[in-house]
């Protein structure tokens, strides 16, 4: 019985490179993989998805109006479709998070949508993750250590100075030296450890 799969977790925890391994074992066993992501994604060029290590593949594009369960439902209808893979769902809208549900139980396909839970203001990223936490069958943390050695469970943002940003906007697409994964207490804290703090102070002596 197909199962619709939330994997989540904080930034740089390893989500993408999860994603296209599950994506090259489907595939090395004869299965019809569609892998979609968002289009407002396009930190690596659009309808690409590519992790940290440098593991890379291509996926369908998705804008907001676009449905989902018909684009997986017209390719099913050419070639049984073996799982659909969704990266970024935090970025999907609420109708197609939904959509996700319908392609496990109207197509029998299993779905794993991988993204962020939480957004760096403390609250669930996005509504599509708020109806993936009520429709999802399964989910699975995929974990990432705080600088201090406890679980990161919170994003915190910061400005150039190392300080905590705690307004704006939620969705800023590519966050490398402004983001920091880390435990609930150095969230509240704003302390984003001296890893991220060194990288700043080398950044400005650049």
């Amino acid at each position: 019985m197909a199962k619709l799969h939330f994997l989540y977790s904080v930034m740089n925890a390893g989500k993408t490179t999860h994603l296209l391994q599950v994506r090259y074992n489907y595939i090395e066993n004869g299965g019809h993989v569609l892998l979609f992501t968002s289009l407002i994604d396009d930190r690596f060029g659009i309808g690409q998805v590519r992790s940290r290590i440098g593991i890379e593949a291509d996926a369908i594009p998705l804008k907001s109006t676009d449905d989902i369960g018909a684009l997986v439902a017209a390719e099913h209808a050419q070639r049984p479709v073996t799982a659909v893979l969704i990266d970024e769902v935090q970025f999907m809208t609420a109708d197609q998070a939904r959509q996700l549900a319908w392609i496990v139980d109207e197509l029998n396909v299993p779905v794993m949508a991988y993204g962020l839970k939480n957004n760096v203001y403390g609250t669930l990223f996005s509504e599509a993750i708020a109806v993936i936490m009520a429709l999802a069958d399964d989910f699975q943390e995929i974990k990432q250590l705080c600088h201090c050695g406890r679980k990161a469970t919170m994003i915190l943002k910061y400005d150039r100075n190392g300080e905590a940003v705690r307004s704006g906007e939620v969705i800023e697409i590519g966050g490398e030296g402004r983001y920091v994964s880390v435990c609930r207490s150095h969230w509240t804290k704003g302390d984003i450890g001296p890893a991220a703090r060194q990288l700043l102070t080398a950044t400005a002596a650049e």
